[in-house]
């Protein structure tokens, strides 16, 4: 009879055990996600701020730079596409919306070298180290947000997490992935009309 009390104390022990660390994995998978989620409304915010920014740059150019509307209304259509894809937390849409964006931006940076008056004004160089300043960051929060969203990755395939994941409906963070205009360099000779 002291033998089957002792069992049942060791297989309740067992039990426990085991109810704590499921509890325990849970608890992980649901901290790796909210990183995730986090890391996105750290680079929503900057990309708000990078959005409120670009309509005044436009504004300081277009007074200069007459003759490369073009460029300035494709920088305005890809800040629309960006927006609307962080709000709809599209990550797919928001690569190549962002490529668009930041190459349309540094074309007008590498233009305003040919306008001295530009290159002078006073908001466009505030505008200029504001908007290269959020730039910076937001490469900063991107490569944040994928080691989270690779780490969530990992988490939810690994065994035994991934039968804990599967069973709670923890999903895939898509990567946040770098269109290739983006690391294209900008070509300044074909805005001038040069070979």
């Amino acid at each position: 009879m002291a033998a089957l009390g002792t069992f049942v104390i060791v297989l309740l022990v067992i039990v426990a055990m085991f109810a704590i660390y499921l509890v325990m994995i849970y608890n992980n998978l649901v901290t790796v996600k909210n990183n995730v989620a986090l890391a996105w409304a750290n680079i929503d915010v900057l990309l708000k701020q990078r959005h409120d920014e670009i309509p005044k740059l436009v504004e300081v150019c277009r007074q200069y730079m007459q003759f490369e509307q073009n460029t300035l209304v494709r920088i305005s259509e890809a800040r629309s596409q960006v927006a609307q894809a962080r709000e709809a937390r599209n990550i797919g849409a928001l690569g190549p919306a962002e490529g668009a964006l930041r190459a349309g931006v540094a074309k007008v940076f590498a233009l305003a070298e040919a306008f001295p008056e530009l290159k002078a004004n006073q908001n466009f160089l505030q505008l200029q180290s504001r908007i290269t300043g959020l730039e910076n960051a937001i490469t900063d929060r991107r490569e944040y947000y994928n080691d989270s969203a690779n780490v969530n990755n990992i988490r939810i395939q690994q065994f035994p997490d991934a039968l804990i994941a599967r069973m709670f409906g923890f999903s895939d963070a898509r990567m946040l992935e770098f269109d290739a205009q983006e690391i294209a360099d900008v070509d300044v000779r074909s805005s001038f009309g040069s070979a």
